[in-house]
């Protein structure tokens, strides 16, 4: 999508309709066409309570549909929406996954809903999805091949998406290796695929204000996540500082990444 389609001021659209994926997790559809590349990311405005940046996880011609998991104000107001509720979407934003044949997807989380387009664009790929446990698990269905990582073991198998990983590289080593969920494991992944000299794209997330590269809240060293990400390939990584250690809260003060989750939660 060319820069000159995004919408840069709220455009209003209806809530169709909205599903309850897995613990937590929620997906709000609306009516309406919209475009955006796998990676790319909207901003979600409610009327008088926030705006967010959110994963697009579902377009098909007359509905389109974002997802998140509920931790927050702006996220509990969203569980409040209902079929006919009006709010506001901008963009899409940000540079989006590259399209490589022989690939890996790797999900981590909530992570799953920013692949997802990314996972039906791609030819054949294979999927790795981790959760804590089998009620964090969403899109099953959607996606049937999925080799399943659970923190306790209560679905798929017991461990990490980084132990899943190594035995698929061992497998079949892919050409490229796609990453969204927490930073830490996304830090893990890049550092699996450097190890066997295979190229990694990480989509990665900090606290957003404005989408297009004014606030200077979602820096990650020198480069501004909502224009030059939120995808980056293994190239940018490598030189990446606080990949995988710190972020900005809302103040702009830098924390470590630990912290940063909990203030985000």
């Amino acid at each position: 999508m060319n820069e000159c389609c995004r919408q840069e001021l709220p455009k209003i659209y209806t809530v169709s309709g909205t599903v309850l994926e897995g613990a937590g997790i929620k997906s709000i559809y609306l009516k309406g066409s919209f475009f955006c590349k796998p990676g790319q990311f909207i901003m979600v405005w409610i009327p008088e309570v926030d705006e967010k940046p959110m994963a697009v996880a579902h377009i098909a011609k007359t509905e389109f549909a974002f997802a998140y998991h509920s931790i927050g104000p702006f996220t509990k107001a969203c569980d409040a929406l209902k079929p006919g509720d009006k709010i506001g979407i901008r963009g899409p934003y940000g540079k989006p996954f590259s399209l490589r044949k022989n690939s890996i997807v790797v999900a981590g989380g909530i992570g799953i809903t920013s692949v997802a387009m990314l996972i039906e664009s791609l030819s054949s790929p294979r999927i790795i999805y981790g959760a804590r446990d089998k009620s964090q698990l969403i899109y099953q269905k959607r996606f049937k091949h999925m080799r399943i990582t659970t923190d306790d073991g209560s679905a798929g198998m017991k461990g990490l998406v980084i132990d899943a990983l190594r035995i698929e590289i061992l497998e079949k080593k892919p050409a490229i290796v796609y990453t969204c969920g927490p930073e830490v494991m996304n830090r893990k992944v890049f550092e699996l695929c450097e190890q066997h000299h295979i190229d990694c794209e990480a989509s990665l997330e900090r606290y957003m204000k404005c989408g297009f590269g004014i606030c200077g809240n979602c820096m990650v060293d020198d480069h501004i996540l909502c224009t030059e990400g939120p995808v980056f390939p293994s190239r940018v990584l490598r030189k990446m500082k606080e990949f995988g250690s710190t972020a900005r809260l809302k103040t702009g003060r830098k924390a470590p990444l630990k912290e940063y989750y909990a203030w985000r939660s």
